[in-house]
């Protein structure tokens, strides 16, 4: 697989929330479910390349899935990768527009 075409499968979706909004509006920060395998490197590399923006920093969070309870028993959701990317000065992202 080549890098490039790895890079299209780092983020998955960006997280719509008033958290996320609030983040973004006051930190020009943009907030991403990605790969788990993804790097910090991996998540600015496709973020600058998908939205033609540039990047200062980028953190990641390891998100644990949550105890579920169902008729057969205790059962555990899926674990997931979230970045929180901050960009910077002159540059935003508009999810409204990717529509």
């Amino acid at each position: 697989m080549k890098y490039e075409e790895k890079l299209m499968k780092v983020i998955l979706a960006p997280i719509i929330s008033e958290k996320s909004t609030v983040v973004g509006d006051q930190l020009k920060t943009g907030v991403f479910r990605v790969s788990p395998w993804a790097t910090k490197i991996d998540i600015r590399k496709a973020v600058e390349k998908m939205f033609e923006v540039k990047v200062s920093k980028v953190g990641i969070i390891n998100m644990s899935g949550k105890k579920v309870r169902t008729q057969r028993g205790i059962g555990q959701r899926a674990s997931w990768k979230k970045a929180y990317v901050r960009l910077q000065k002159g540059y935003d992202i508009n999810f409204s527009e990717l529509q």
